[in-house]
């Protein structure tokens, strides 16, 4: 149970079975963003900065970018990236105003959608207040070509709710045995929501390529071992003093220190093609909010 919401995963996982990516289009024939789930079995590795450098990334292509901060109650996406918005998520939830006026302009382009910070309701949404969440954000895939949405780290109902009905996840963790093991995990758990899931691995602040290949390696051959696939991998983010000095001057790294070797790696991530093609035959959030009933 989740807030008196029974967290069904038989029928998340119907879902995942049933929405293929070659089912009939919708009636609905405005285009539609693409959208990007990013995630994480455990804090501090780094998914936070990924995602602002992401976006960062594909603004600067000329794409209209929204990042949404779903980190529910202990967003920071905007601190990352220097902004104070005055209204947040939570602030669409209650139905203060609509999902785009709570939406910031951020450096390089891009636009964000915060999170809020300390909402007991969008650390623990019901399924109706998800619901009528969703409902809300729906406008916006007609305004965005990309959206990158930001999950806190572990497996939470919002998390599963957004990766039943995505096509595209980049999963984020670090070297550390722990950090592995975590999102192992969570790549289990979205495997069986939906089977259809593109999932791309990023191993963020490693030392050597070695020590990254080594830990693709042991990610590689445990889910191959237990679950019969594994994820893309799409590569390794360096350990970079620049990328620490862009979390204090709150800019991206690629903005900020464009030759930078994290910078050159971010790069890479957002090249990875899945991300061009992370549009669903139907609405993201109409799907979104299929996976919760």
């Amino acid at each position: 149970m989740l807030n008196g919401t029974r967290f069904d995963l038989s029928r998340l996982r119907s879902l995942g079975r049933l929405l293929t990516p070659g089912e009939r289009p919708s009636d609905d024939s405005t285009p539609r963003a693409r959208v990007v789930c990013v995630a994480s079995g455990k804090g501090g590795v780094g998914k936070s900065v990924l995602a602002t450098n992401l976006a960062a990334v594909r603004a600067a292509r000329g794409e209209r970018v929204l990042l949404v901060d779903f980190d529910a109650g202990l967003a920071n996406l905007h601190l990352l990236l220097g902004l104070a918005p005055h209204h947040d998520l939570g602030h669409v939830l209650d139905g203060v105003i609509p999902a785009r006026e709570a939406v910031v302009r951020g450096p390089g382009g891009l636009h964000l959608l915060s999170g809020g910070v300390g909402r007991h309701a969008l650390a623990n949404p019901t399924r109706r207040e998800l619901d009528r969440l969703f409902q809300a954000l729906r406008p916006l895939e007609r305004e965005y070509d990309l959206m990158i949405v930001d999950h806190g780290a572990g497996i939470s109902y919002a998390t599963v709710a957004h990766l039943a009905a995505a096509s595209t996840l980049l999963l984020v963790t670090s070297h550390e045995v722990t950090a592995l093991s975590d999102a192992y995990a969570l790549y289990k758990r979205a495997r069986a929501v939906n089977e259809h899931l593109r999932v791309g691995l990023v191993l963020n602040r490693t030392p050597d390529e070695a020590a990254a290949a080594a830990a693709w390696e042991r990610f590689k051959s445990v889910a191959l071992k237990f679950l019969g696939d594994c994820p893309d991998y799409i590569g390794c983010i360096p350990q970079d003093d620049a990328v620490a000095r862009s979390v204090q001057s709150r800019t991206p790294v690629t903005l900020a220190e464009p030759a930078s070797r994290a910078s050159t790696a971010f790069h890479r991530i957002a090249a990875w093609a899945p991300i061009d093609h992370a549009r669903t035959s139907t609405a993201f959030y109409e799907r979104a909010r299929r996976a919760l009933t």
